[in-house]
């Protein structure tokens, strides 16, 4: 704890990117995490200069299907399990940027397994600036494949707000089903708004034909 006397940073100034040898680690820490691209968008590794964006998503009624609105400390936190899960479970985070763009986030996608939770969740969040344009949908489709490669068909679902119209849809063209076992499970669990999606890896045939 600085006395004081002492001179203190900026407050934002824990946000800043490391430098030098940090910077180093840092990078090497991410560089194992897959990249995806498509069309539009660019999946990458997230960083603490995207926890700002986070933070506005998470303190908003953005989060109010994810358990929010958040503290900062709460947001902070689930920021910090997202890119942690990465080397606990081999699984995590990524931000959604637009390809060949300025790199600010548009939102993340996650491929992890939360605290308390008993799967592997597929999930993903936008800000308000990039809901409406389908990149939810576009990020979500270029996970499948690797979300099947490393949990395998049926061993990881979609946890989604009884209201949420929007990813329930994502979740069915995804080719999910709902899975009442899970969900009575969760309900146990104190969670008895929550609607389970079980993902095989096949997208549905109405998906197919968009």
């Amino acid at each position: 704890m600085m006395g004081s006397g002492d001179h203190t940073a900026p407050a934002q100034g824990w946000l800043r990117a490391p430098t030098g040898p940090a910077r180093d680690i840092a990078h090497a820490i991410c560089a194992p995490v897959p990249i995806f691209t498509t069309a539009r968008l660019l999946l990458r590794a997230s960083l603490i200069t995207d926890y700002p964006a986070y933070e506005a998503v998470f303190l908003s009624d953005r989060a109010k299907y994810m358990g929010g609105p958040f503290t900062a400390e709460g947001a902070f936190a689930d920021f910090c399990q997202g890119v942690a899960g990465w080397a606990l479970r081999g699984a995590g985070m990524w931000t959604i940027s637009a390809r060949g763009g300025n790199d600010a986030p548009l939102g993340w996608m996650y491929l992890w397994q939360e605290m308390g939770d008993p799967e592997p969740e597929m999930g993903w969040v936008l800000t308000a600036e990039a809901e409406g344009k389908g990149f939810a949908r576009e990020a979500a489709f270029a996970v499948l494949p690797h979300a099947v490669q490393i949990f395998g068909p049926q061993r990881f679902v979609s946890y989604v707000d009884a209201g949420n119209d929007r990813s329930a849809r994502l979740a069915l063209d995804l080719g999910a089903v709902r899975d009442t076992q899970a969900e009575t499970q969760m309900a146990a669990l104190g969670k008895a708004d929550l609607h389970v999606y079980r993902h095989s890896g096949q997208p549905s045939q109405r998906s197919a034909r968009l």
